[in-house]
C-alpha cells in the first residue's frame, strides 16, 4: 500500500512539473485581465472539474477576487441570467471538449464575456474559443486505468491556486484583508477582534499587599488564572504568577517569611482594551507570558485580564 501511495505522489509530481514548464505569457495575460475586471469571476466546470472549480472560486473569493461557481447544466437552464457582460469566465475542462461546457460558449460570446480556459489541449474547441488559455497538459494520470481524473485534477487545482496567489501578491493582499473575509476563523478573531471583546472581567483575583501566604494560595486557586493581582481595579500594585510563587519558595521555603510585596512583580504590563488580539498575543509571546492585564498603563487602572489561550 505504501508503494502505491508513493507511486501516485511521484506520478502527480511529475505531471505538475510538466505543467509548470508550460506556463507562458498566457498566464500573465489572464492575471492582468482578472486584475482589470470590473465584474465578477465566474468559474464553470462539471464532474471532477466542477468540484475543483468550486474550490478555485472559493479561493479567489477569499483572497480578494469576487468569484462564484456556476454549474453548466444549471446555467443552460436559466442561471446564465446571473452572468453580467462585465463578468469574466473561467471554463474548466481537461479535454477541452466537454459538451455541457461547450454549450455555454455561444451565450458568453453574445454577452461579450472575456473567457479564460483551463484545459489540457491547446487545440480543443474550448481553448480556441477563449481569450486566454492556460495549458495543464499532464504526462499521465495516476489512475492505472487512465480513467479517473487524478493528475489532471491536481494540475487544475494548482493552476487555480497559482492564479489566486499571483492576484494576491499583485494586489498586496495582507493578513488583515484575509481576516475580513474569514471573521469566523481563528485568524479573523486574532486580526479583527479586540482584547476587550475576549478579556475576563468577572471574579478577578485581587489581593491586598498585606495578605498572608494562605490568602495568596486561596485567591490564586479561586481565580483560576494562575496568578493574583495585588491591589484593586483602581490601582494595580503588581501581580504574582504561579511562576513567581515557585521561585519565591525556592529562595525561601519558610512561608511565614514570604511577603506579598517581595514576591510580586511590581508595575506589570497593562495593555489597552482596544488593542487587537493579534497585537496582544505577539507581545505575550515575546514576554513569554500567558496572562496580561487590560486597562490603563498610565493610571494603573484595571478593566480585565486577557489569557492567550482564549484567542
Amino acid at each position: 500500500m505504501k508503494d502505491i501511495a508513493k507511486r501516485v505522489f511521484d506520478i502527480e509530481i511529475e505531471s505538475l512539473q510538466n505543467v509548470a514548464r508550460l506556463i507562458d505569457d498566457e498566464f500573465t495575460k489572464a492575471v492582468n485581465s482578472i486584475l482589470n475586471a470590473t465584474g465578477k469571476i465566474i468559474v464553470i466546470g462539471i464532474g471532477k472539474s466542477g468540484i475543483i472549480g468550486k474550490k478555485i472560486a472559493a479561493t479567489l473569493s477569499s483572497t480578494g477576487t469576487p468569484s462564484f461557481f456556476l454549474h453548466p447544466g444549471e446555467a443552460f437552464h436559466g442561471d446564465l441570467g446571473i452572468v453580467s457582460s462585465n463578468d469574466q469566465v473561467i471554463l474548466i475542462s481537461y479535454s477541452g471538449e466537454t459538451d455541457e461546457v461547450l454549450k455555454v460558449i455561444p451565450f458568453l460570446k453574445w454577452n461579450k464575456n472575456l473567457i479564460i480556459s483551463i484545459t489540457g489541449n491547446v487545440n480543443s474547441t474550448i481553448a480556441k474559443n477563449s481569450d486566454h488559455h492556460l495549458n495543464i497538459a499532464i504526462t499521465r494520470e495516476a489512475c492505472p486505468l487512465a480513467l479517473a481524473p487524478t493528475s489532471s485534477a491536481t494540475a487544475t487545482l494548482v493552476m487555480g491556486d497559482a492564479l489566486a496567489i499571483a492576484l494576491m501578491e499583485t494586489r498586496q493582499f495582507q493578513q488583515e484583508d484575509f481576516a475580513r473575509f474569514h471573521p469566523g476563523g481563528s485568524l479573523g478573531r486574532k486580526l479583527l477582534i479586540k482584547v476587550k471583546d475576549l478579556m475576563r472581567t468577572d471574579n478577578l483575583p485581587f489581593i491586598n499587599a498585606d495578605a498572608t501566604f494562605t490568602d495568596l494560595l486561596l485567591r490564586m486557586s479561586e481565580g483560576k488564572l494562575g496568578m493574583v493581582i495585588v491591589g484593586d481595579a483602581q490601582h494595580v500594585q503588581g501581580i504574582i504568577t504561579d511562576g513567581d510563587l515557585r521561585r519565591a519558595l525556592l529562595r525561601n521555603p519558610d512561608t511565614t517569611k514570604l511577603t506579598i510585596t517581595e514576591t510580586m512583580t511590581a508595575n506589570p504590563i497593562i495593555i489597552d482594551g482596544d488593542e487587537y488580539v493579534s497585537q496582544a498575543e505577539q507581545l505575550m509571546m515575546e514576554k513569554k507570558i500567558t496572562n496580561v492585564l487590560v486597562g490603563s498603563a498610565e493610571n494603573r487602572m484595571l478593566t480585565g485580564v486577557y489569557q492567550i489561550y482564549n484567542g
